[in-house]
């Protein structure tokens, strides 16, 4: 029997959607996996709620305040960070302003548009397979 992974982080990941299409990010040039394409989130911070810490990052990277939703699924990544996964809203005029120092541009793309993108981020992978079979019920 091998040792569970080592969790060195917990991170939280947050879903908008608009009609079918869901808020994707490309992350910055100067950010870990530099301009690639996931969903918004970020590392939670000590004494923060999974709640707490997706209206920051949603604060921090777009410039927006968030009402989380549910926990629709958790995993660790090949990186060892816990991530739990969930959904957001936000008010539909709401301006995004992408902080540059995160976020290099911002798209709303259909979950099938976002898995077949040649520069998806790895780890949003294992997620994407799960809700399209059905594992993961949005």
């Amino acid at each position: 029997m091998s040792d569970p992974p080592l969790i060195t982080r917990h991170g939280v990941v947050g879903l908008i959607f608009r009609g079918d299409k869901v808020l994707v990010i490309r992350r910055a040039a100067g950010v870990v996996a530099p301009l690639t394409w996931c969903f918004p989130g970020g590392g939670i911070e000590p004494g923060e709620t999974q709640e707490e810490a997706l209206v920051r990052e949603f604060q921090e990277e777009l410039g927006v305040r968030v009402r989380p939703g549910r926990k629709i699924w958790e995993c660790i990544t090949p990186w060892h960070v816990h991530l739990d996964w969930w959904t957001a809203s936000a008010d539909d005029d709401v301006t995004f302003s992408p902080n540059p120092a995160e976020v290099d541009a911002i798209a709303w793309m259909t979950l099938h548009e976002l898995a077949e993108h040649p520069d998806l981020l790895v780890s949003n992978l294992p997620f994407l397979e799960g809700v399209f079979s059905g594992e993961i019920l949005l």
